[in-house]
């Protein structure tokens, strides 16, 4: 009997070890990142990182001050911020698809800017570059998400002319917000669903969803539970999130970005229990089977005016978002080069 209890005391002990590192290992797999994130005071800014943050106020402000409130209740604003996005990646030299479908009564468009790519073989894999432009019913949405499309439009311009191994698609999105956001009329889902229909090889997505809001003050960031426990409190940092399933792509974009930018950055590929990670047009793609991450400054977890009239372009910092979409170039560069 007492050999007995010995072997049940060691198969119990075992189990629990094994557990243990089997969790161990998964939390690795989801949140260690490769290279190393900025820590300290932060560069000076170049001349180029200057003349970007003023691009990207001048665009923000647009969308959330001349256009303001801009989504099914208000479809002329709506449109009229269609219109802008259209007309900017025409000037970059860009021919705009323009996929409209109606809404509530009223054509809506998914707009599509395409740089085709070069390789005899990669260049029918696609690499899209996504942000809505739509806001909820009471914000102007400065953050939320002109800031997004502020930086599909900065990095459109920056690769306009200058072709890479894959093709890379700039794409903007209406409907994410409620009450069509998570449902079929969604921009994102009706783009990503006529992708795949169409035979289409996207192997990566990146939904830019809220880039601008920055806080060096103690405990400026939260977390749905339990990452609080993993992450940093002080909100100053931009991130990079997806599902496990897709833990190779954010591992790859986090890297790539911390070999360009001297900017703080974390990284997760979290279980899909964990709700808030499918916050945006990235689980459109997911929908349909393609690789996806959203890139952002966490929304409601660090931004006070998360879909609040007081989501203005004056409360954004738009140095550090040029640090960031600077950044992102780079990760754009690594995702679509041979």
């Amino acid at each position: 009997m007492r050999e007995l209890r010995r072997v049940i005391i060691w198969s119990v002990a075992g189990a629990t070890t094994l557990l243990v590192g089997t969790l161990a290992l998964s939390w690795q797999l989801m949140i260690n990142m490769p290279g190393v994130s900025h820590r300290g005071p932060l560069p000076p800014l170049t001349n180029a990182q200057r003349e970007l943050a003023s691009e990207l106020k001048t665009h923000v402000t647009h969308l959330a001050s001349e256009v303001g409130k801009r989504s099914i209740y208000h479809p002329k604003e709506l449109a009229a911020a269609a219109l802008y996005l259209k007309t900017e990646l025409e000037s970059y030299g860009y021919e705009v698809k323009d996929h409209s479908f109606p809404t509530k009564g009223a054509g809506t468009p998914n707009l599509e800017a395409t740089l085709p790519g070069t390789h005899a073989t990669l260049a029918s894999e696609i690499i899209v570059i996504g942000a809505h432009y739509d806001t909820t019913q009471r914000s102007p949405g400065a953050d939320d998400n002109a800031s997004g499309c502020a930086g599909v439009l900065a990095l459109a311009k920056r690769f306009a002319g200058k072709p890479q191994a894959r093709t890379i698609r700039f794409v903007l999105f209406p409907n994410e917000e409620l009450p069509t956001g998570g449902t079929p009329e969604m921009g994102s889902w009706i783009y990503a669903e006529k992708c795949k229909s169409a035979g289409d090889r996207i192997v990566a997505m990146l939904a830019l969803e809220m880039l601008g809001y920055y806080s060096d003050q103690p405990n400026s960031q939260k977390y749905p539970p339990p990452l609080s426990a993993l992450y940093p409190s002080t909100g100053n940092f931009i991130a990079f999130v997806s599902r496990f399933d897709d833990r190779a792509l954010v591992k790859r974009c986090v890297g790539a970005f911390r070999e360009a930018a001297a900017f703080p950055s974390e990284g997760a590929a979290l279980p899909s229990v964990i709700r808030d990670i499918g916050r945006s047009d990235h689980a459109s793609f997911w929908r349909m089977g393609y690789p996806a991450l959203m890139v952002t400054d966490t929304a409601n977890f660090r931004n006070p005016h998360y879909h609040k009239a007081t989501d203005t372009p004056d409360t954004l910092d738009y140095e550090r978002m040029a640090r960031v979409v600077e950044g992102l170039d780079r990760v754009v560069v690594s995702l679509a080069k041979q």
